[in-house]
């Protein structure tokens, strides 16, 4: 029989019937069973949320240090065994699950340690004899809903500052993805969280993540995903007046300019483009190629492409897993030939793989001779589908960079201090890259874009506490 991983729901593991969660590598593999919640059932979570804060708002810092920390240690001790989970149920290869795990690992030791690191001011007032304090304050029930494309990394750094200022946490993973989740919620009840600080729903979004939407007592929501759903929580959070956090689409550029070092920026585009699948919001899915550079790039890129290997995420060949799921296949598919349609040249991939397990592979695609009005070049794709524009030169290139209604990731590859300067400054993204793929970043530092990619206070590092807290002043007189 396969296990039945249950919602966790007020410290107590809730649910009879499960939906089986299928393997993109091999449809014939359940990766397990697991529970879907009612509206009622979140419900219940949210009020066990909000009947949690009070205490868990005002516990010692040593108390949520010591729960993040073991978190911490038991992941990385774990790395293997949790790196095939997600592997498994996402299609993420071997090497990137493992590396996504210990990226979570280092995201909740980070923030064990702001735990005990939260500071405030102390100021003088204008006032004599009267003395000022600034501190931050958690905010409350906080709504989590998640993606399917990084499935432990992305719940983790929602998770780890919320629970480390000291809210409570209702989360909704994305439906193909729970047992990552799962497994990281499993190992910090393991580890000391008390009852009801976090509850863990999942589901449809269409039941659970409106419920969570429509109630007056979540706090504050940190979604990650579509525009569209993203568009649907801040229009039902400003009826509450409800704090919201929205990460959500990119049509990231990457640069490349007439000095580049080819190889340099062959290996930067495939990193970007195609690695994970190319299902990353950060992936560089038009790459923009001046033209004494451009001919000689795109026939070495091409040839890259051709032989990426495509296979199972675990097998240890694989540089390119599969697709996550039918629809999202048909999605590329259907964006390959909008591609051949409006005259792009397809000069690398975009055939179906056949495997030894039915699967969900797809050749990793590269178009030429594409414009940026096309809509190719225009909307997400979110997979292993990039495009080359040609342009005249940088200014050109860096016009065209800009010219999208996203504006999440940036990256250039060039030996001209003198363009990697300029290009840092204008680019209109939130993160720039300069001869480092697009698709790679730090659990240390900020998160997030600009224009339609994002919404609200950065995440990661300790620009989270932007979120997750509240800031408070205090005057006190003196005598």
């Amino acid at each position: 029989m396969t296990q039945l991983h249950k919602n966790l729901i007020d410290g107590e593991w809730i649910g009879s019937d499960g939906v089986e969660n299928i393997n993109p590598s091999n449809t014939a593999d359940v990766v397990g069973l697991y529970a879907r919640a009612t509206a009622e059932e979140t419900n219940q979570a949210i009020a066990a949320a909000k009947a949690a804060f009070p205490a868990w708002s005002r516990s010692g810092i040593l108390e949520r240090h010591a729960i993040l920390s073991k978190t911490s240690q038991e992941i990385i001790a774990r790395k293997q065994e949790l790196g095939e989970l997600l592997s498994r149920e996402e299609g993420k290869t071997l090497p990137e699950g493992i590396g996504e795990v210990t990226r979570a690992a280092q995201i909740f030791d980070f923030f064990a340690g702001e735990v005990l690191r939260l500071a405030g001011e102390v100021l003088p007032s204008v006032r004599p004899g009267v003395g000022v304090e600034i501190t931050r304050e958690p905010i409350g029930v906080i709504g989590i809903i998640t993606p399917w494309n990084f499935p432990i990394a992305i719940p983790t750094w929602k998770l780890a500052p919320a629970l480390a200022y000291g809210n409570t946490v209702v989360i909704k993973p994305a439906d193909l993805v729970p047992g990552s989740t799962w497994a990281i919620i499993d190992i910090l009840v393991r580890n000391g969280l008390p009852k009801g600080v976090v509850n863990l729903v999942m589901g449809k979004g269409s039941v659970v993540g409106q419920t969570m939407l429509d109630s007056k007592d979540v706090t504050a929501i940190s979604f990650t995903g579509s525009v569209g759903t993203g568009k649907r929580v801040a229009a039902a959070s400003i009826g509450f007046n409800r704090k919201f956090q929205l990460e959500m689409g990119g049509k990231n550029p990457t640069v490349v300019l007439d000095d580049a070092d080819l190889k340099v920026a062959v290996e930067t585009v495939a990193q970007s483009a195609f690695f994970s699948t190319g299902q990353r919001c950060t992936a560089s899915s038009r790459v923009i190629v001046t033209e004494g550079i451009h001919d000689a790039f795109v026939e070495a890129l091409a040839e890259r492409v051709r032989n990426l290997r495509v296979g199972d995420a675990l097998a240890k060949d694989t540089e390119i897993g599969p697709v996550v799921d039918p629809s999202q296949l048909k999605q590329d598919t259907d964006y390959i030939a909008i591609g051949k349609a409006e005259g792009a040249k397809l000069v690398a991939g975009g055939e179906l793989v056949k495997k030894d397990t039915e699967g969900y592979f797809l050749q990793p695609t590269l178009f030429t001779e594409a414009t940026n009005s096309m809509r190719i070049s225009r909307e997400e794709i979110f997979g292993p589908v990039a495009s080359v524009i040609r342009v005249k030169d940088y200014e050109e290139a860096l016009a065209t960079a800009n010219d999208t209604e996203f504006g999440l990731s940036a990256g250039i590859v060039t030996t001209s201090l003198k363009y990697a300067t300029h290009f840092k400054r204008n680019a209109e993204a939130g993160m720039v890259m300069v001869n480092v793929p697009t698709a790679g970043v730090d659990f240390h530092v900020p998160f997030g874009g600009r224009k339609g990619s994002s919404y609200g206070p950065r995440e990661q590092g300790k620009y989270a506490a932007e979120f997750f807290t509240v800031v408070k002043t205090a005057y006190t007189a003196a005598g």
